[in-house]
């Protein structure tokens, strides 16, 4: 019950925070410089034909009537409609978030599958080559930018060898290999930062508990360093891995706007780049809400899992 409490509260504190996200993108959006009536006009739009269209979209009222009207729509759920193709918002976004969901999913297998080993080799090696090696390796995943990465995948697998394509997309219900290969090279560049991280922080964590006394008294025991390492040291920094895993979770929005505009991928981070091109109000304000609250979600999750992972964590 305790936790079922904790987690309504946290879903009612989000609303403020909503709310203020809300503002603060609604601001900016209105501050920053440009028309979008005079982009969906033309350039040899009148002054007359501009204002006509200034009217249509709803940009001849006050900041605080536009404010108040978009505060409306969303009260009931809707999240306005695109000012250039007339096309309800939450449907824009319905029909993109499939890339971008098979695209951050690949990348979390992929971090989680490479990451954790890798940690968990360079803490049993430690001071070793091979602790060496992998730590050069994440430092190398933390210093080149994702497109570049990106950039070098393309030219090696896609030009050069000829594996993988270019670019573009193919949903799950077009068979599991066209699927799976417009989506390697991307998770694979998108996913390197993360590996990165994720490894280095498996490596101190399990390095940390190494040192605590249970472990050493485990240890004494005659347990095989094998079990210690894995059955003992790893479960209980399992709370940090848990708590990076989820911060790369909640940054892959950022990631996934380069990588799916590299690779032409269809998702949700193209129409945030074609949409701020185009100064498609609504469009911007219903992504950014989306992603904000994507955030918070993901970290309540990861406040949850810290009660199953370490039971001595009570809310």
């Amino acid at each position: 019950m305790g936790t079922l409490s904790y987690i309504g509260r946290r879903l009612l504190a989000t609303l403020p925070v909503m709310l203020m996200v809300a503002v603060v993108v609604f601001a900016m959006l209105r501050l920053t410089p440009g028309d979008p009536a005079a982009i969906l006009a033309g350039d040899d739009a009148t002054g007359a034909q501009l204002e006509k269209v200034r009217q249509t979209m709803g940009l001849d009222k006050s900041i605080p009537a536009q404010f108040a009207s978009w505060m409306g729509q969303l009260m009931r759920g809707d999240l306005g409609v695109s000012l250039l193709s007339g096309t309800p918002v939450r449907q824009m976004i319905g029909i993109r978030m499939g890339p971008t969901l098979a695209l951050a999913l690949c990348t979390i297998a992929l971090t989680i599958m490479v990451a954790l080993p890798l940690g968990v080799i360079a803490a049993s090696q430690r001071g070793r080559w091979l602790d060496r090696l992998v730590m050069t390796l994440s430092a190398l995943g933390f210093s080149v930018p994702t497109f570049v990465v990106a950039y070098l995948l393309i030219y090696l697998f896609s030009m050069k060898m000829g594996w993988f394509p270019v670019q573009g997309y193919k949903p799950l219900a077009e068979g599991i290999w066209p699927f799976a290969q417009r989506l390697v090279l991307p998770a694979l560049a998108l996913s390197g930062i993360y590996i990165a991280l994720v490894a280095r922080i498996t490596r101190s964590s399990i390095l940390e508990v190494m040192g605590e006394d249970f472990i050493r008294t485990v240890r004494a025991k005659g347990a095989k360093d094998s079990t210690i390492l894995l059955r003992h040291a790893l479960r209980n920094a399992a709370v940090s891995i848990v708590t990076i895993i989820g911060i790369g979770v909640a940054s892959l929005i950022t990631g996934v706007v380069v990588t799916e505009s590299v690779f032409n991928l269809p998702g949700l981070g193209r129409l945030v780049v074609e949409a701020v091109l185009a100064r498609d109000y609504p469009v911007i304000q219903g992504l950014i809400l989306l992603f904000s609250f994507s955030y918070i979600l993901i970290n309540l999750l990861v406040d949850v899992l810290y009660t199953v992972l370490d039971p001595r964590i009570r809310y």
